[in-house]
């Protein structure tokens, strides 16, 4: 006959658990700090009491005393209301490895001893972890971010990629890609993918191949409607690759019309890197100065002087330009014109300045500036990513092609040389219609198709212009039979219904069409 359980009559065991280790032995673990102690049934329960009356753990969750706290901000940056504290070990290590990957500190961090000692100040049951503990959390926590990503992934219909390669100090290439998608709520998502090394050589082949596995191993290599790159030839090999990859399995969208989008921000750039490459010498004494100013501390603190005594903003600061970044150039000469009262006055203070631009020079630089500026506004509208703006592309395009017709007239011979450049890398780009920029800036509700037939004439040459006309309204006839095919009932539903209700579905398509001409 099986014993009978003695019923334990002490209060201590409320404050512990009895458990049975591999090897058959026994152990009172107590329910506050899992400390734990070998215990034998029947056994004495004097230690057990002792470390109950001592342990700091039970002052702390006593349930006596509840502490009654407000939701600290998570990590989404929504607050929550008022809450009964309860210590969670897991919960801490998740928020530390949070706060590492957010702010990029080290793993060693959590070895700190002042770190430790902060944290054990604000509760003293935290319990150090090592700097391999921390990294091992961290890559839990990516591994559960990607499965929700992935997840979420599986519910979008049509996702769009954007890629970029550099190489860093130590000649190493890297590949960052990018996905931008529109969640259920119709906001635009964007996350990065993969970050990953891309040994040499660059190829075309080895850039496809490379997006390739990173889009098989997310499950999303039959969704990709749209690949931005920047302008080389490289990118577009892999683009032909990707594009014959992705026909052979029927996955290309919309025929591959708009498959290959190519980096409006870069056109930009490489098209007044042209025209600056024109006009280096007028800017050459104001560039020569600024450095001047900046190889010296004395300098500069000469300059500023100046600068107070004129009583000119003090918290402006000159800028050098960098010779691959045009922006930087046109923002030295933004800083450089509005303290160019004090370069002759700095000249009369120092001898070996030797570059002071002469007044001649300063016009010239003032109009440059006032000729960057165009171009300053328009990468400020393609380089944003905080809500779709696509639909502003097409106003920019036109404003820059406007300007470059004006200044090719210019009777100064640098802007018509500046000018002359710029056109030829505009007309390489964006002498065909981008329909992708077209598109969007048709669904804008403001612009419909009277911007096409407003912009175009001026971009194009009238034949041109008709041409592209056309081409925008027939891909939008296509865009919207592909829609309505996609949302439309299945097969047996429609076969369901008489002739009469197939002509009015007909018929109302065709009455949409004909809204969408008007």
């Amino acid at each position: 006959m099986k014993r009978r359980t003695k019923k334990r009559k002490s209060q201590v065991w409320n404050d512990f658990t009895m458990m049975e280790n591999d090897d058959g032995t026994r152990k009172a673990v107590y329910n506050h700090c899992d400390m734990n102690f070998a215990m034998k049934v029947g056994g004495p329960t004097s230690t057990l009491m002792r470390h109950q009356k001592t342990c700091v753990a039970r002052q702390v969750s006593d349930k006596k005393q509840k502490v009654l706290a407000l939701d600290s901000v998570i990590f989404d940056g929504k607050g929550g209301g008022p809450s009964v504290y309860k210590y969670d070990k897991e919960k801490v290590r998740e928020i530390i490895a949070k706060m590492i990957i957010v702010h990029e500190y080290s793993f060693r961090m959590v070895e700190h001893t002042l770190f430790n000692v902060l944290l054990r100040t604000l509760n003293p049951r935290f319990d150090s972890v090592s700097r391999v503990t921390i990294r091992n959390e961290c890559m839990k926590l990516f591994t559960s971010e990607k499965k929700k990503l992935k997840k979420i992934l599986r519910s979008v219909g049509k996702i769009c990629l954007t890629t970029d390669l550099w190489t860093s100090n130590q000649t190493i290439g890297y590949m960052c890609l990018t996905v931008h998608f529109m969640d259920i709520d119709w906001k635009l998502q964007k996350r990065v993918l993969s970050f990953c090394g891309l040994p040499p050589p660059h190829t075309g082949l080895a850039i496809a191949d490379a997006i390739l596995q990173c889009l098989i191993e997310w499950g999303i290599e039959n969704k990709v409607c749209t690949v931005t790159m920047y302008n080389a030839s490289a990118n577009d090999v892999a683009i032909r690759n990707l594009k014959d990859n992705f026909s052979l399995k029927g996955n290309l969208y919309f025929g591959s019309r708009i498959f290959h989008v190519r980096c409006c921000a870069h056109i930009l750039n490489l098209m007044v890197q042209d025209g600056l490459d024109e006009i280096r010498g007028i800017v050459e004494n104001v560039r020569e100065s600024v450095k001047y100013f900046k190889m010296s501390p004395a300098r500069l603190h000469k300059f500023a002087e100046i600068v107070r005594q004129l009583q000119l903003p003090t918290s402006r600061r000159l800028i050098l330009d960098v010779p691959t970044r045009w922006n930087s150039t046109y923002k030295m000469l933004e800083s450089a014109l509005l303290f160019k009262e004090v370069f002759p006055r700095y000249a009369e203070r120092d001898p070996n300045y030797r570059w002071l631009p002469s007044s001649d020079d300063w016009k010239e630089a003032d109009k440059v500036y006032k000729f960057l500026e165009v171009f300053s506004e328009a990468t400020l509208s393609f380089s944003s990513s905080k809500y779709p703006n696509s639909n502003l592309f097409l106003p920019e395009v036109w404003k820059i092609k406007q300007m470059l017709n004006e200044k090719s007239l210019d009777e100064r011979d640098f802007k018509r040389d500046m000018t002359y450049k710029m056109r030829e890398k505009f007309e390489k780009y964006w002498g065909e219609c981008n329909l992708v920029m077209a598109i969007a800036a048709v669904l804008d509700p403001r612009y419909k198709m009277k911007l096409i037939e407003f912009c175009f004439p001026k971009i194009y040459s009238s034949i041109e212009a008709g041409r592209h006309i056309t081409l925008v309204r027939e891909a939008f006839y296509a865009l919207f039979y592909e829609y309505v095919n996609a949302i439309s009932f299945a097969d047996s539903v429609m076969t369901s219904l008489s002739y009469n209700h197939d002509l009015v579905a007909v018929s109302g398509v065709s009455k949409s069409v004909a809204e969408f001409d008007e």
